[in-house]
């Protein structure tokens, strides 16, 4: 037990063990809470649940941005599953950097940014800020994040998780090729 411990405070570890662990975590939120991994969608539904809330408090959003197919079908307004998954997300990285002893705050990323981006804290919240927006969108676009796509759906061996990961490693490599260069 002391071993298992010991393994659980590192600050690194090894990604076939936390791939597995990954795994097991997926085959448990199917089968306990009969839901799929996937957090893309939170986003949209806390912004769909304060829209829906400031129609309650007496201000009157057109009804055209909160009653519409989209929030009525397919994305429901309100903290539901996904936003839960978020905050427990934060939360075990939260413990998981307390246990192991490597928590810190900081503003400027390691030295691999400052490298190839410079020291700019303006530069690098406005380039993260963007990279979040394409990442949405993108996750939108494919009607799933990275976790819903390649997690749940490699778990149900679904054909297009095996192609949206083939489809990202094709573009992630060459992207990040053209961003570091060789240096790492």
């Amino acid at each position: 037990m002391n071993k298992i411990i010991a393994y659980i405070r590192k600050d690194e570890w090894s990604p076939y063990v936390a791939g597995v662990g990954l795994g097991l975590v997926a085959i448990l939120s199917m089968w306990l809470a009969n839901q799929t991994l996937g957090a893309s969608g939170a986003f949209e539904s806390m912004v769909g649940a304060l829209g829906k809330s400031l129609g309650m408090i007496g201000r009157q959003a057109p009804p055209s941005l909160i009653n519409n197919s989209y929030w009525v079908n397919l994305m429901r307004p309100e903290i539901g599953w996904q936003v839960w998954l978020i905050l427990g997300t934060i939360l075990g990285g939260g413990i998981g950097a307390l246990t192991s002893g490597t928590w810190k705050l900081r503003t400027m990323p390691d030295k691999q940014w400052t490298a190839v981006f410079g020291t700019s804290r303006v530069k690098r919240w406005v380039l993260a800020f963007l990279g979040a927006i394409v990442l949405e969108v993108g996750a939108g676009l494919a009607n799933g994040c990275t976790s819903g796509l390649a997690i749940s759906g490699g778990l149900q061996l679904a054909p297009s998780a095996f192609l949206f990961m083939a489809g990202m490693f094709a573009a992630g490599i060459p992207t990040a090729l053209i961003i570091y260069g060789r240096r790492y």
